[in-house]
């Protein structure tokens, strides 16, 4: 059996929903409240290894395939330079914050108040939840167990 018990599957396949809810909230608010990019990516992440450990490695790929999860990483990363380029074209030398109250004018302590903040904490979560994913992943394919264990090796398979 692949996998743990039904109780683990039923239960984690409920909170997945939970965690990934919540490090999308900890991406958007995070200009906000304590969190970010990288604390919400690390969150996202961690939902799809709890299905890993629940449903095994074959369920995940099949969920968030690998072409998917490396297309996801590699627009984290486009997404991110864009706001930075933006940033350098609108707002002159460096990483300006273009947005904050010049095209998007808004109550201080709102989602829209941050100016670039968002976008770029959107960017990062989804770089480093996709990036996260493939290490776990790539990691979890290579794993090979002990002589004198329960599992055999990928190899005799």
């Amino acid at each position: 059996m692949k996998g743990m018990t039904v109780i683990v599957k039923t239960i984690s396949s409920w909170v997945k929903l939970l965690i990934f809810l919540f490090g999308i909230y900890i991406i958007l608010f995070g200009h906000l409240t304590p969190g970010g990019g990288f604390a919400g990516g690390i969150i996202l992440a961690s939902s799809y290894v709890l299905l890993m450990l629940a449903y095994g490695r074959e369920f995940v790929e099949d969920n968030l395939p690998l072409g998917l999860a490396s297309k996801l990483d590699c627009v984290g990363a486009f997404l991110f330079a864009l706001v930075a380029i933006l940033g350098l074209a609108f707002g002159g030398a460096f990483f300006a914050n273009f947005l904050y109250q010049k095209y998007l004018p808004g109550e201080s302590l709102r989602l829209i108040s941050a100016g670039t903040i968002p976008l770029s904490n959107i960017a990062i979560g989804l770089k480093v939840g996709a990036s996260l994913f493939l290490i776990i992943l790539t990691l979890s394919m290579c794993c090979h167990y002990e002589a004198g264990s329960e599992e055999p090796n990928d190899e005799e398979e």
